[in-house]
């Protein structure tokens, strides 16, 4: 009913799904609060790219999966890419990065950093239920990811919001050879009950 509802409205005043997508993933710069301590959240801008760089060369041991270039390029595509920042007093300490495909109705996340000394306090997991809550407002289906197959508490977290191991990929990672497991969130299948982890 609700669904049925949504498309009523979007249909009667919204011009196209691409304003309506537009809409549903926007992103007001505001203070949050996780585990009682007071953060900032907003959409990453193309000022913050140093910033992502260092959080990635703190996570990866010195390396940078993804180059200034690349980086830039994702920012610049905001019709079909999302990314978000998590500041505490000013420093960049956790973001996230996400590709909209309208075709399949899937959301992939292309990126998931916490600054090591940030990591354990809900961080992560905050970030990708904002990704999961604006992947189902505009009624996309899944959400899908790649992780490293040694890396088992991103594994752990992922399972915890209910991704599926769906396949692997040999030698996936270019630094090492790693392979990398793929999951797969179904959004169709979580329910609206008040309780599911505040989505």
């Amino acid at each position: 009913m609700l669904k049925k509802f949504k498309r009523w409205y979007r249909n009667l005043f919204l011009k196209s799904d691409q304003v309506f997508r537009e809409q549903q993933i926007a992103v007001k710069n505001h203070i949050i609060e996780i585990k009682d301590v007071k953060y900032f959240i907003g959409k990453a801008m193309v000022t913050d790219i140093p910033e992502l760089l260092k959080i990635e060369k703190s996570v990866y041991d010195g390396k940078t999966p993804w180059n200034y270039t690349a980086m830039l390029r994702e920012l610049k595509r905001d019709q079909d890419r999302l990314y978000l920042v998590i500041r505490y007093q000013d420093q960049l300490v956790a973001f996230i990065g996400c590709a909209m495909f309208e075709k399949n109705k899937e959301c992939h996340i292309t990126n998931l950093a916490v600054q090591k000394e940030f990591q354990h306090r809900g961080l992560a997991y905050y970030l990708l239920t904002v990704i999961i809550k604006k992947a189902r407002r505009i009624e996309y289906s899944k959400i899908t990811l790649e992780v490293r197959s040694s890396n088992y508490s991103a594994q752990h977290l992922y399972s915890d919001l209910g991704f599926k191991r769906t396949g692997i990929k040999n030698n996936y990672y270019v630094d090492n050879q790693e392979d990398a497991i793929d999951m797969t969130l179904d959004i169709s299948e979580i329910d609206d009950s008040p309780n599911n982890y505040g989505l």
